[in-house]
C-alpha cells in the first residue's frame, strides 16, 4: 500500500500583497481554493477584490481575471484610479481580463425554467486561459442569485462555481453581501458552507463613528489569527490592515538619557528621560502641559535632534505665538529643519487613518523626538477600544524607532483627579508627570510631581512651580499640604502634623511590641512542648 505524500503536505498559501493582511492570514490565501468575502455596504468588499488582483500583478507578476455581476467594468476602472491602479493599462498589456456580467438596466429579468451558469463559466474559463491567470475575483454572488427564489438552485450553482474555479487552477475570491454587521454570514445562509475559506468585513457604527474591521472565520486545513482586526482604506494605498497581534515586545531599551528641556525637571527624573521612553504629562487646562511640550522640543533641537509636534487642540499660529512668549522660536526651528509641526482637528480622520498618517510622517521626517498634544482630543473621535489600540500601535512604533515620545492628557476636573485618557494608557507609558493646581490661602499655585519613572529613581516630592516669559521654574516642595493629587489640597498646621506623626509612631511602636510579645509566647510554648516530649 502506497501513501500519497501530497496529502501530508501543508496547505500552501498565496501572498495577497495587501498591507498587513498576510500577517493575520499567516502567509496569505490558501492556493487553488475559493475564499468567500462577505460584508455589509461600504465595508470594502470590491476594493479588497480588486486589490487582491492588483497586488498580484504589481508585486508578483501574476495575471488575473475580474468577474463582475454588479458594477460595470467601465465603472470599476474609473473608481479604482484613485488607488493608483490602471486597470485599462493592464488589460492592454494582457495582464488583466474582465468578464462583465453586470445587468443591463433596460432588460427585465424573468425567472423561467432551469437556471444554468454554464455559458458564464465558459467565458470565465476562456478569460483565464487568455491571460494565463492565477487569481480570480468574483463580485458579487448576491447580485446574480438575488433574482432567484429557489434555494436549491442557488446552492447547486454556487457549488458549481466553486468547483469550476478550482478546476481552472486559480486562487479565487468571491464577494457576498450581508445585511447586518453581526448576523448571518451572507444573504442566502449557504455561501459559507460551500467556500473553503470565509472572511467577514464589518463597517460598524458606534458612538456616531464608523470603524472597519476584518475577521477570518475559517481557513480549511490551515491556521490564521482569530478575532476582528481593524483596517482602513486610503487613497493611493487601498486597504491597509492594522494587526496589533503582529506587535512584538522586542523593543530595545536604552540607558542613554535625554533632557526634558528643563534642568530642574531633569533632576526630578533622576537625570532626564530615557531616549526610547514614552512620557505622559497629565493635568488640567492651563497647568503647563503645552509649555512642557515646548521645552521638550526646544531641548531636543538644542542638541541637534529633529522634533515632530502633533497638535490637535491649538492652531499653528497659537502654538508659535505661545512659544515666542516663553522664549522659543518655533518658526526658526522649522526653517532650520529641526522641527515639523502638524496641526489639525482629530475629527478629520479615523484613529486608524491617523495612526498610518503619523507613521508615514515619522518615516519621512525621521525625528528623534515626537510630542503629541493632546491624547484627550484624539480620544473623542473613536471608541475606547479603538483609542487604546491607537496608543498601543503608536507607542510600539516609536519605541521600535528608538524615538522619545511625550504625550499630554487633560484631566476632567480643574483641580486634578484621574482623566479617562490617563486611566487607559498609564500602563503603556514609561513615565508619568502630573501637573496640578493647588489652592492655598486664596492663591492658586501650581504643583508638579513625577509619579512614575520606569528603570530609574526619581524625586517623590510635589514641587511648586511658576511660569513666566522664560518658561517653567521649579521651586520648593509643598510642605504641610495633603490631598494635592486627589484634587482636594488641605493645609495642615505644624502642630497638627506633629500630632499625626506622634500617633503614627505610637501605633507602630504598639504593633512592634505586640509582635515581640507574640514571638516570645510562641518560643515559650515551644520550649514547654519540647520539655513534655523529653519527659
Amino acid at each position: 500500500m502506497t501513501t500519497d505524500d501530497t496529502s501530508l503536505s501543508p496547505v500552501r498559501k498565496l501572498p495577497t500583497g495587501i498591507g498587513s493582511f498576510d500577517v493575520i492570514a499567516k502567509g496569505g490565501l490558501p492556493v487553488n481554493r475559493t475564499t468567500l468575502l462577505s460584508g455589509t455596504a461600504g465595508s470594502g468588499k470590491t476594493v479588497f477584490a480588486v486589490q487582491f488582483l492588483a497586488a498580484g500583478i504589481q508585486q508578483f507578476d501574476e495575471h488575473a481575471v475580474f468577474v463582475t455581476f454588479e458594477e460595470s467594468a467601465s465603472d470599476i476602472r474609473t473608481n479604482m484610479r484613485s488607488f493608483g491602479w490602471d486597470l485599462a493599462q493592464w488589460e492592454r498589456e494582457g495582464k488583466l481580463s474582465f468578464v462583465d456580467a453586470s445587468p443591463d438596466p433596460h432588460i427585465e429579468v424573468i425567472e423561467s425554467g432551469a437556471f444554468d451558469l454554464g455559458a458564464l463559466l465558459a467565458r470565465v474559463q476562456n478569460a483565464v486561459k487568455k491571460v494565463n491567470a492565477k487569481r480570480v475575483s468574483v463580485d458579487s454572488l448576491g447580485a446574480v442569485f438575488s433574482q432567484f427564489s429557489d434555494q436549491s438552485v442557488v446552492r447547486r450553482e454556487l457549488f458549481r462555481i466553486a468547483w469550476a474555479l478550482k478546476s481552472m487552477g486559480v486562487t479565487a475570491l468571491l464577494t457576498a453581501e450581508r445585511t447586518l454587521d453581526y448576523g448571518p454570514v451572507a444573504r442566502f445562509g449557504i455561501e459559507e458552507f460551500i467556500a473553503d475559506n470565509v472572511m467577514v468585513l464589518r463597517n460598524v457604527l458606534e458612538d456616531e463613528t464608523r470603524r472597519r474591521t476584518i475577521e477570518i472565520l475559517k481557513f480549511r486545513g490551515t491556521d490564521h489569527q482569530k478575532g476582528e482586526v481593524p483596517f482602513t482604506i486610503l487613497p493611493g494605498d487601498g486597504m491597509v490592515v492594522i494587526p496589533l497581534s503582529a506587535i512584538q515586545l522586542k523593543q530595545k531599551s536604552s540607558n542613554v538619557r535625554t533632557s526634558s528641556g528643563n534642568a530642574e525637571l531633569d533632576k526630578m527624573c533622576g537625570g532626564g528621560f530615557f531616549r526610547d521612553s514614552v512620557i505622559l504629562v497629565s493635568g488640567a487646562t492651563g497647568t503647563g502641559k503645552t509649555l512642557t511640550v515646548t521645552q521638550f522640543l526646544n531641548g531636543g533641537a538644542a542638541v541637534g535632534e529633529k522634533c515632530l509636534l502633533l497638535a490637535f487642540e491649538e492652531s499653528r499660529e497659537q502654538l508659535f505665538r505661545n512659544a515666542i512668549g516663553w522664549g522659543v522660536d518655533f518658526e526658526k526651528l522649522e526653517r532650520d529643519g529641526m522641527l515639523r509641526v502638524i496641526c489639525d482637528y482629530p475629527e478629520v480622520a479615523t484613529l486608524e487613518d491617523w495612526l498610518l498618517s503619523i507613521q508615514k510622517i515619522v518615516e519621512e521626517f525621521k525625528p528623534s523626538r515626537v510630542a503629541l498634544d493632546s491624547l484627550s482630543a484624539l480620544e473623542r473621535v473613536g471608541t475606547i477600544k479603538a483609542f487604546r489600540e491607537f496608543v498601543i500601535g503608536f507607542t510600539s512604533f516609536i519605541k521600535h524607532k528608538e524615538i522619545t515620545g511625550l504625550f499630554t492628557s487633560t484631566t476632567s476636573s480643574l483641580m486634578g483627579g484621574t482623566s479617562i485618557t490617563e486611566g487607559h494608557i498609564s500602563t503603556l507609558t514609561d513615565s508619568i508627570i502630573l501637573l496640578r493646581y493647588v489652592e492655598m490661602f486664596g492663591d492658586m499655585k501650581r504643583g508638579i510631581t513625577v509619579l512614575k519613572m520606569r528603570g530609574s529613581a526619581h524625586d517623590k516630592g510635589i514641587r511648586e512651580f511658576n511660569i513666566d516669559k522664560d518658561g517653567m521654574h521649579l521651586g520648593r516642595p509643598f510642605r504641610n499640604v495633603t490631598g494635592i493629587l486627589s484634587g482636594a489640597p488641605v493645609h495642615v498646621s505644624p502642630a497638627d502634623l506633629e500630632r499625626v506623626w506622634s500617633q503614627y509612631d505610637a501605633e507602630v511602636s504598639d504593633r512592634r511590641r505586640g509582635s515581640r510579645e507574640s514571638e516570645s509566647g510562641e518560643r515559650r510554648r515551644g520550649s514547654e512542648r519540647r520539655g513534655s516530649a523529653s519527659s
